[in-house]
């Protein structure tokens, strides 16, 4: 589910001369990032159909999504799943990423990494392959 840019709360600056915000300059010529290749998309997918996996997996068990540690902050980030999903839907669609809210009070114990996600899914294949 990809939301839309005008679904999202309204930039209580727009118009205001005095935009706090001005000074940081525009946003889409900071991060103006080339094109995906044909190799970053198909990971991308990739990623996507993953994603879903690990959602069938682990939701049911209580798992509310993934963290993930974030190389600028050294903090990690906690994304529920309906949230990534979006955010890499967003990001094959545009080739970038919207900013977006941080989970409000995340419990970590609520959220795993990639790599628990792929080390499960692939101990669940396993096990349903031995059967």
């Amino acid at each position: 589910m990809v939301v839309p840019h005008d679904a999202l709360p309204p930039d209580p600056f727009a118009g205001d001369p005095e935009d706090p915000a001005r000074s940081l300059g525009d946003p889409a010529e900071e991060h103006d990032h080339p094109p995906m290749d044909d190799a970053e998309r198909a990971e991308l997918v990739g990623d996507l159909s993953d994603l879903a996996v690990y959602q069938a997996l682990l939701e049911p068990k209580g798992v509310r999504g993934i963290v993930v540690d974030c190389g600028e902050c050294d903090e990690p980030h906690y994304h529920d799943w309906a949230l990534l999903r979006s955010s890499l839907e967003q990001l094959l669609a545009d080739g970038r990423m919207r900013p977006h809210e941080p989970a409000y009070d995340p419990d970590p114990a609520d959220y795993v990494s990639w790599e628990y996600c792929r080390g499960y899914a692939d101990g669940a294949t396993a096990s349903e392959s031995a059967r």
